[in-house]
């Protein structure tokens, strides 16, 4: 237990934030100041082939240790990130430790920054037990901090334990997931695992098999700009176009009026003057034809636009961005039920959810290695009142080591 926090907090102290506008990969140099001290600690645990490579990934191996004649086991791994989001600072993090007995939590150096139990009512099932805090001013950095501590503390007990058996496992730490570029340009064969697990969920018992089916729409308006003084019948203002554009999405299909399993269209990201506009749109649904539907949706506002401002040219085009984990997973429904029976072995009560967005677990199934999700202790991810609840990253760490040593019993 004292590793796993010593570790948790020495990690979310290193500002590893990542920029989603550069065009470098990792996309800020101070990422790799993280991965670099993580291969001193993996070679220090007793890891093999570790090694950071040209792109910031880091890898590493805990060899086999199954008895001479065992039947051959399929390689598993385990990843999380090392950025954090670019929407809250990672600078100068100063994690608290916070003996809980209830109620809100006023964060000490910005009182305004409030942990509140009508927010996030699972704080009730913490008290008296320590969770860990920001001071209020940065973001924690437990998205996902929490998962690389708990993978480094699984690995180094599995090795410290000679009667654990298990088969090789394959350990990888990532950047720039944040930014949706967290396995771009891992080389999957070096990778060499059958399956793996994301240590990046959040609440107890939480098992993530599916997420958002995505697509990226983009909207493209031409208008007709003359000058104002002699613009009667003959300006289209394409800034104007695109604003009648925007108040054609449905009110209860937005990300502020969505929740659980229902998908959203989001006006995410616009540029406009006279004679062009443009705008991004995320498309999300956990259904294949819920997208479709949605497509569909896009051109029909489009084409509405038109009818309301005759001249002006609207266009949508549609760029795929993943799928849903669900489909590839329900092809090897064992890489999921081993995860939800470790869970029920250190005396957790396992629950299937779904992601509201995408994780490096969803493009690694997409590129062939089926990637479910599981809880690290995290939550309020990406703001100033994100908190880590210790008692469930350790039950995250009994979690991956029941994990490993189930793939080998059940072979």
């Amino acid at each position: 237990m004292e590793r796993l926090i010593e570790r948790f907090m020495r990690y979310c102290r290193i500002d590893t934030q990542s920029d989603e506008e550069s065009t470098t990969y990792p996309s800020t140099a101070k990422q790799l100041n993280l991965s670099r001290m993580l291969v001193e600690e993996l070679k220090e645990i007793g890891m093999q082939e570790v090694e950071l490579d040209e792109h910031g990934y880091v890898m590493a191996t805990l060899p086999a240790n199954l008895p001479e004649g065992h039947k051959e086991i399929p390689v598993i791994g385990f990843i999380s990130h090392v950025d954090t989001s670019p929407s809250v600072t990672g600078a100068n993090v100063d994690p608290q430790w916070v003996d809980y007995e209830g109620g809100d939590i006023v964060l000490p150096k910005d009182p305004s920054q409030v942990i509140r139990v009508a927010d996030y009512p699972m704080l009730k099932d913490y008290e008296g037990t320590p969770i860990i805090t920001t001071d209020g001013t940065t973001l924690l950095g437990a998205d996902d901090k929490a998962g690389i501590a708990e993978i480094m503390t699984a690995m180094e007990q599995l090795i410290q334990d000679k009667d654990a058996l298990h088969g090789k496992v394959r350990v990888l730490f990532t950047p720039d997931e944040e930014i949706g570029r967290g396995v771009e340009f891992l080389d999957i064969e070096k990778l060499g695992v059958e399956c793996a697990y994301t240590m990046d969920g959040s609440k107890l018992g939480e098992i993530e098999n599916e997420n958002f089916n995505a697509f990226g729409a983009q909207i493209t308006i031409r208008g007709k700009n003359v000058h104002p003084g002699y613009a009667k019948d003959k300006m289209i203002n394409a800034l104007r176009v695109l604003s009648f554009l925007v108040t054609q999405f449905p009110e209860d299909m937005l990300p502020e009026s969505t929740e659980g399993r229902e998908g959203y269209v989001h006006p995410h990201e616009a540029t406009a003057c006279e004679e062009e506009a443009s705008l991004h749109v995320l498309i999300r649904d956990f259904e294949r034809e819920g997208v479709e539907s949605k497509q569909v949706l896009l051109w029909e506002i489009c084409a509405r636009t038109e009818e309301r401002f005759p001249g002006a040219e609207v266009t949508c085009t549609f760029k795929h961005s993943y799928d849903n984990m669900r489909f590839r997973l329900e092809e090897r429904p064992e890489i999921v039920e081993y995860a939800m029976e470790a869970a029920k072995r250190v005396g957790v009560e396992p629950h299937l959810s779904s992601i509201r967005g995408g994780t490096d677990g969803a493009m690694m199934t997409a590129k062939g290695i089926p990637t479910p999700n599981i809880f690290t202790g995290a939550h309020a991810f990406h703001a100033k009142t994100e908190w880590a609840a210790v008692s469930t990253m350790r039950k995250s760490v009994e979690t991956i080591i029941e994990l490993v040593k189930i793939w080998a019993e059940k072979a």
